[in-house]
């Protein structure tokens, strides 16, 4: 292939259908970021995964907005929205749902677990007992459960935003590098700025601005704008630069656990939402690049001699964007 050829990006014009989608899910984000602000960046992030039909985990210290924003979130697209408080007494059947005796009808009555909506908030989920966080991510997994023998879907959209404490607090289970590898996303929120915190403040001094936001979205029109993601265009060198970046971790000195072929899904499928919330209907490099970290950081595993050095999955993921050789121009993140 020339070089000519490798330095154009392809040419394909957005459709009215899709730029009219595309401006609903910027509303979006604007209306949450009147209430989470200053994290325009994770907003966006966090949509991406909603567009390609991924979860999230965001690792953070208490009262930096998780709740917050997910709430927020569910109003502003119009899902149904739970928030589960994992502690360990908290069950594997509070999550998926359980049978239970009704004495005057004299028969068993299902009663939905916490999975049961559009965007769950498992908040604290390193608290939980193993059992009971398997429970969540084999469900986030299959979009359905099963409870006694009986197989429930899980509505559509499903979401699960969950949160977990830094490593090293106390009372808390981390989950194992085979359940990390369900969340699309690990980001973090991190504390505004002085200017921010005085703005978040000076909002809360009267009514809760979570009042005050507006639906954007229906459900329905979400599950059509993620149906129309799916066509956003990429090109097979970006297929193959992919399958480049994600090799490279299987194959790094510093990592004695690279990432797995679902990572290279994910990616893929993070690319085209990523690239569509830009404003384009094909993906860039660039988008690529800009999600390698937030994407792959938290399925890999440092070799000790790494750690000792204090290198992070960042610094190594850092390195493997920097080595790679970008199919063709597009700014590296």
């Amino acid at each position: 292939m020339s070089s000519e050829t490798q330095n154009k990006a392809p040419e394909i014009k957005m459709s009215p259908e899709m730029a009219a989608a595309h401006k609903k899910m910027i509303a979006a984000a604007d209306e949450v970021e009147k209430v989470v602000v200053g994290k325009r960046t994770e907003v966006l992030l966090i949509l991406t995964a909603m567009l390609a039909g991924a979860h999230v985990l965001i690792e953070d210290v208490p009262g930096t907005g998780k709740t917050t924003l997910a709430s927020t979130l569910a109003r502003v697209t119009g899902l149904d929205f739970k928030r589960a408080q994992f502690t360990p007494d908290v069950m594997a059947s509070d999550i998926t749902g359980f049978h239970i005796y009704n004495r005057q009808k004299e028969n068993f009555e299902f009663r939905e677990g916490l999975v049961m909506c559009n965007l769950l908030l498992a908040d604290e989920i390193n608290r939980a007992s193993p059992k009971t966080q398997s429970a969540l991510l084999e469900a986030m997994e299959e979009g359905k459960v099963t409870v006694d023998g009986n197989t429930m879907n899980i509505p559509d959209p499903f979401m699960v935003i969950a949160t977990q404490n830094p490593a090293g607090y106390v009372g808390t289970y981390p989950l194992p590098e085979a359940q990390l590898d369900r969340f699309a996303l690990k980001l973090s929120m991190g504390y505004p700025s002085p200017s921010e915190e005085l703005n978040i403040i000076k909002a809360r001094k009267g009514e809760n601005p979570i009042k005050n936001v507006k639906p954007v979205l229906t459900r329905d029109e979400l599950r059509e704008i993620r149906e129309m993601v799916t066509t956003v265009h990429i090109d097979d060198e970006l297929y193959q630069y992919i399958v480049t970046l994600i090799t490279a971790t299987r194959k790094h000195p510093a990592l004695a656990l690279g990432a797995s072929p679902r990572a290279s899904v994910a990616l893929v499928h993070l690319a085209q939402a990523y690239a569509f919330l830009r404003g384009r209907d094909y993906v860039l490099p660039d988008d690529i690049a800009g999600l390698f970290r937030a994407a792959i950081a938290h399925r890999l595993m440092l070799r000790q001699e790494a750690k000792l050095a204090h290198q992070t999955t960042q610094d190594v993921l850092t390195e493997i964007l920097r080595t790679t050789e970008v199919p063709y121009k597009g700014k590296r993140a």
